[in-house]
């Protein structure tokens, strides 16, 4: 499977019998999947059909779907308002003993505001109905190019990834490759320090300075930290390679390489290591943003 970002945007329209409707979709990051809807009033039919095909097909992300539908083409319809065209005709009478007028024509009493309604011809149920599945299908279609733009820039960001991790697994080889680090130079560097301290003062024991050298020493090697780095690597490339909605996981995955480039940067005792570690942890926080973008 192919991998997902989460941001994407589509629109699609179409029209049916006297209805022209438009959708346009937009999505970005989110933990889970949530579809915010914008929908006309009078078609909330839509929605439930609408939601469950937008949980058939995405994972995760804020989705964000507008609807616009219009009424096109209809014949409009021409009615007298019986109940204003009464009240005017009797107040015209009553007025018509007390003023010398001409008498009212047609035209004057039909343009009177409110006798005459001119309004849009009833819907039909049977087209209400076939208009909501053209427009759920409508959606389908929008969110398949949604998708389609997802997964393209899922594919630039799972190359993004692969490189991050390069990155990460070459740091990680420099670590094992510092003279420092070496168990060898690690006792070395604690006996020099205790020959001094010996120097200096004869008030300490000896032995007892053995025993928390050996113990230091065996806390300064990050030979278990570089361990699980490879380890956690070979699983995020297994996971971008395997595709498919593994966003989550590979941000559970960044979390724990993070955990270790602050574990080597708290042992290690050679400069050269200390400033892998660093540049390790900043290629780990870009590695944790990136993964922020996938479904």
């Amino acid at each position: 499977m192919a991998l997902s970002s989460m941001t994407g945007f589509a629109r699609a329209q179409g029209v049916c019998g006297t209805y022209a409707w438009s959708w346009e979709l937009k999505s970005v990051n989110a933990k889970g999947l949530e579809l915010r809807l914008r929908l006309p009033p009078g078609w909330d039919g839509v929605e439930v059909p609408v939601r469950t095909r937008a949980a058939e097909k995405l994972s995760r992300g804020n989705v964000y779907g507008n609807l616009t539908v219009k009424r096109e083409g209809a014949m409009p319809v021409v009615r007298v308002n019986e109940q204003v065209l009464a009240a005017v005709l009797s107040t015209m009478q009553s007025v018509a003993g007390r003023i010398a007028a001409e008498p009212p024509r047609l035209d004057g009493v039909l343009g009177i505001k409110g006798v005459i309604d001119v309004i849009e011809e009833d819907e039909n149920e049977d087209a209400r109905r076939a208009a909501e599945a053209d427009i759920v299908k409508g959606f389908v279609a929008a969110l398949d190019e949604l998708s389609k733009m997802r997964r393209h820039e899922g594919e630039a960001l799972g190359r993004l990834l692969s490189t991050r991790l390069d990155e990460i697994a070459t740091l990680a080889q420099r670590a094992e490759k510092v003279p420092g680090r070496q168990p060898e130079a690690v006792k070395r560097k604690l006996a020099e320090q205790i020959a001094e301290l010996l120097d200096a003062s004869n008030r300490f024991d000896a032995d007892r300075l053995h025993q928390e050298a050996i113990l230091l020493a065996s806390k300064a090697d990050v030979r278990e930290e570089l361990d699980r780095l490879a380890a956690h690597v070979a699983q995020a490339r297994h996971l971008l390679s395997q595709g498919g909605a593994v966003g989550r996981r590979l941000d559970f995955l960044s979390q724990e390489l993070n955990r270790e480039a602050n574990t080597l940067c708290s042992k290690a005792n050679d400069l050269e290591l200390s400033n892998i570690g660093l540049e390790l942890k900043s290629v780990v926080e870009q590695f944790r943003e990136q993964v922020q973008n996938l479904e």
